[in-house]
């Protein structure tokens, strides 16, 4: 029998409130960091299957937020599943060039297939299977399981090593402790505890917070929370997070978009133990005849378990550059992102862009208003208004919305 919850709409007066302006930031890294999930290459990332309806105590949705605020597990193993489909344009294989050009170096060689910058990217469409382990903040362990071959990232005090066992291809880096807090910290969200966390940040006034029942996760019990936008113009439909009965961890994510269908992102536990793993499970040594790649061969900073700092600029120091007047319009979940690329152009038109900037044209929808011209790009969850001035609006916000936006904030 599910739990009776008499409180269906929680708002942020009835939990603790975050400021107004990380809470309309969060709501805007939520889906960016959806669309950005097979970045996140560290900490557990997982998906899963539910059945059942367990008899467990009433709670409030406020109880409810607050025992996952609560919630400090640290060790853990499971099998994981992650399912992701944000209806992305068919590119024909070139976005795998892309990416594997980008793990490779400017040039596309030099690379290794164990860097985790390439390898994990993999996570951002279809369906695939984990398996993942932490023992606290300096071990972790995730394994990316293929046909007749795995790929594996491994934390283990100041060491973090890749290996891909189909190339016998080994990436190595060290930290040292202060990296790794730090990279922890700046991480984007990657288990159901980092993605429910960001969403909850989101709750306010125009969103409404409740407790829909019970579940079984992986075998254990389970409350769930749904957080639905009480917006029209949103794309997001609801966002569903499975709680742990016993710790308050998130065993589930699932992000359904407005438009129906199916999830967007689906990630949660099909099996999870809470015991400590073997030490055995962070020990790795190279296998004989393997490839090793220092990350200092690479010279760059990697995401995820670790990575030496990069020396000079980084791509995303200059990116962040652009970024210094992140503006945000509109508010709830109707709220756009918009800043200026710096560039004082849009996209190349297919006159002085040649077939790349017809190919770029023809993925998404021309549109005009009293910002000028510009082209939106569209998945099932966030559409980007690029305008003729290099402007861009980006929000979890329908096309039309979009646009409005766009226009009211000139």
């Amino acid at each position: 029998m599910a739990p009776n919850e008499t409180d269906d709409t929680t708002t942020a007066g009835e939990v603790e409130e975050p400021r107004a302006g990380r809470r309309r930031a969060a709501r805007y890294i939520v889906p960016v960091t959806v669309m950005g999930v097979a970045a996140a290459t560290i900490g557990l990332v997982p998906a899963l299957a539910d059945s059942g309806d367990p008899d467990l105590p009433d709670i409030t949705a406020a109880q409810l937020i607050e025992k996952i605020a609560q919630s400090d597990v640290e060790r853990l193993s499971g099998t994981v599943k992650i399912t992701t489909d944000l209806g992305l344009p068919d590119l024909g294989g070139l976005e795998s060039g892309l990416l594997s050009g980008a793990a490779g170096g400017e040039d596309g060689e030099g690379g290794s297939s164990a860097d985790p910058s390439g390898r994990l990217t993999e996570l951002a469409s279809g369906t695939h299977t984990l398996r993942v382990a932490a023992d606290g903040p300096a071990r972790q362990k995730l394994s990316l399981l293929e046909n007749a071959a795995e790929y594996s990232l491994i934390h283990n005090g100041k060491d973090v090593w890749g290996y891909d066992s189909a190339s016998n291809e080994v990436y190595h880096a060290t930290v040292d402790e202060a990296d790794t807090k730090e990279r922890r910290a700046q991480r984007p969200p990657a288990t159901p505890k980092d993605f429910a966390e960001e969403a909850l940040k989101a709750v306010d006034d125009t969103t409404s917070v409740k407790v829909d029942g019970t579940a079984q996760v992986a075998g254990r019990d389970a409350y769930r929370l749904v957080v639905e936008p009480k917006q029209s113009g949103s794309t997001v439909g609801a966002i569903s997070i499975a709680v742990d009965h016993e710790t308050g961890m998130p065993l589930k994510f699932t992000l359904t978009p407005a438009g129906g269908g199916a999830a967007v992102v689906d990630v949660g536990f099909t099996k999870v133990s809470f015991d400590r793993p073997d030490a055995s499970t962070f020990r790795f040594t190279p296998p004989k005849g393997a490839k090793v790649t220092e990350d200092t061969e690479q010279d760059r900073a990697h995401g995820g378990f670790g990575g030496k700092p990069e020396r000079g600029p980084k791509p995303e120091e200059d990116l962040a550059k652009g970024l210094d007047g992140l503006r945000m319009l509109g508010e709830g979940w109707n709220t756009v992102a918009t800043f200026d690329t710096g560039t004082g152009a849009g996209l190349p038109t297919e006159e002085a862009g040649g077939d790349l900037g017809g190919f770029l044209g023809s993925l998404g929808d021309q549109v005009k208003g009293d910002f000028g011209k510009g082209t939106v790009f569209s998945t099932r969850l966030v559409n980007a208004l690029i305008t003729e001035d290099g402007t861009v609006y980006v929000g979890t916000v329908t096309k039309d919305a979009l646009v409005k936006a766009a226009e009211a904030g000139k």
